[in-house]
């Protein structure tokens, strides 16, 4: 069974008469969205997925966290923005200087990019809740439980606490009316009238209705609790640094339990996603991460869904713009090709994640092909004799020109008669017999497999890898390239047979000397 249906049928379980399940998500916008945020998201969404395929209404909650505090500048952000951080990312202007916030500049660009796999999950922006006030009573509540909720926290600490610490809690942290930052300290409360005094570094101070004004955000693990109870959710992933025995996820659940009287929802923790030869997790906060807006330049929504729904969540990957690229195009290619033979997670990792790809062509051989012909729409339909869209040709070249060069292939503009020259008697002759049958209406393929077909099998995929390795090597300068009737097709007879005749080329050449002497 699929790791997202297991979870879904876990789910039904709990509570199986439920009308709604909620499945929530959610990302601080510290920064561009990156490929492991993105699986926190896509875990979530094969989930509604399954409980959905199960007949059950689902609600995909998302949340921003764009009212917690700015805390890092990401390095390429401008560091000018050091005198924004401890205010509300909502409150932060964007790194481009434009009229929208810090927030809804990184927001928006994941959105839009969720949009391109078909995910539109209902947001929830933090700093509207907050600021709205709908979370005031919770907040209320929180603090009139501060010092039972203090005692949570200290259970899971190593560290012992005070009274005077434990005196002096409150589970929540206030922007400043003056200097909108978070550097305050709550002095008292009023529990009858729902009051509280703060002071602020910058020397402003002020008393507080919590029911009117609405400038404060819970800490974290009591917020996500508050949330939990508040919106119902029965399902949410999180990241292993939340998994811990005392981690974010066992402290929140006990303050849902016993602060807001909610039972935690059925939590799944994922491993972090890694750039290929890097061995740290990628931070929006830190900069210079992968997103999947880069992802999306060279792969389509379908194999990017399809690698996060094969994978448990439990498991780490690595994943680069490299060769990987190929290998993981082509994983796909032939899942899908050969659907019903695959295993029953595959199928359904490829029903949750397929978009239409079974009739394009060949990614590896378009980039090789690509190359060669300037990645024209119009010479690349010839070769493949089949249609291309043009964003699978726009992926072909940003892999190559961006990612990897060394596949730029080109073909030779004159034969290479010194590696001809190396070659044995058998080589060279059994050249001669493909030129020969380039110059005639037969099959190339059919061909090629005649002039290496030998009684013994092995030896038949020895010649072929030998002599395709060859034709490679005299057309483009290199050990590998596309198959060789799209090789063929590409070059063209003609010019191949110009490239590789040396028989023609040597007569003439003497020819040529004769006529000069």
């Amino acid at each position: 069974m699929h790791w997202a249906e297991h979870t879904a049928r876990t789910i039904i379980e709990r509570q199986p008469d439920k009308e709604t399940y909620v499945c929530a998500a959610g990302i601080s916008p510290s920064g561009p969205v990156h490929i492991g945020n993105f699986r926190e998201v896509v875990t979530t969404y094969f989930v509604a997925r399954a409980l959905q395929d199960l007949g059950k209404d689902v609600r995909f909650l998302f949340s921003w966290d764009d009212y917690d505090r700015f805390r890092k500048v990401p390095a390429d952000v401008d560091q000018a923005f050091t005198r924004y951080i401890g205010m509300p990312y909502s409150a932060v202007p964007a790194p481009d200087r434009s009229d929208m916030s810090y927030a809804t500049y990184f927001e928006q660009q994941f959105e839009t990019m969720l949009a391109a796999f078909e995910i539109t999950p209902d947001y929830r922006y933090q700093h509207e809740a907050y600021t709205s006030g709908i979370y005031a009573e919770q907040i209320i509540h929180a603090f009139r439980h501060r010092h039972a909720i203090y005692d949570i926290l200290i259970d899971h600490k190593t560290a012992a606490g005070s009274d005077d610490e434990r005196a002096a809690f409150y589970p929540a942290t206030v922007y400043c009316v003056a200097c909108g930052t978070d550097a305050t300290t709550i002095d008292s409360f009023d529990e009858a009238e729902a009051t509280y005094h703060y002071s602020c570094r910058c020397g402003h101070m002020a008393t507080v209705d919590m029911r009117t004004e609405h400038r404060m955000k819970l800490n974290w693990k009591v917020d996500w609790a508050m949330r939990w109870a508040h919106e119902g959710v029965d399902f949410e992933p999180g990241g292993k640094d939340h998994s811990a025995a005392n981690g974010s996820y066992t402290v929140s659940s006990r303050i849902a339990q016993e602060i807001f009287r909610q039972p935690a929802p059925l939590y799944l923790p994922y491993e972090f996603i890694r750039l290929k030869g890097e061995s740290k997790k990628m931070s929006s906060s830190s900069g210079g991460v992968l997103t999947p807006q880069d992802l999306l330049a060279v792969y389509p929504p379908s194999i990017l869904l399809f690698l996060f729904a094969k994978h448990r969540p439990n498991h780490a990957f690595h994943i680069g713009l490299d060769e990987d690229v190929l290998r993981n195009y082509s994983e796909f290619e032939r899942f899908v090709a050969h659907s019903s033979r695959q295993s029953e997670d595959i199928q359904q990792s490829l029903r949750w994640s397929h978009r239409g790809t079974a009739h394009l062509v060949s990614f590896t051989q378009l980039t090789m092909i690509g190359p060669m012909v300037g990645f024209d729409p119009d010479l690349i339909e010839n070769v493949f004799c089949a249609s291309v869209p043009p964003e699978q040709i726009d992926r072909a070249r940003t892999f190559v020109t961006q990612w990897c060069p060394e596949r730029e292939l080109q073909i030779s503009t004159v034969p290479n008669r010194e590696l001809h020259a190396q070659l044995t008697e058998t080589e060279q002759d059994w050249i001669g017999q493909f030129v020969a049958a380039l110059r005639t209406d037969e099959d190339i393929l059919a061909a090629f497999y005649r002039l290496t077909r030998q009684a013994e099998k092995k030896e038949t995929l020895r010649l072929q890898k030998h002599y395709a390795t060859l034709l490679y090597q005299l057309t483009i300068n290199q050990s590998y390239g596309p198959r060789i009737p799209l090789l063929v097709a590409t070059i063209g007879r003609e010019r191949m047979s110009a490239l590789l005749d040396f028989v023609n080329e040597e007569i003439t050449t003497s020819r040529k000397s004769r006529d000069r002497a």
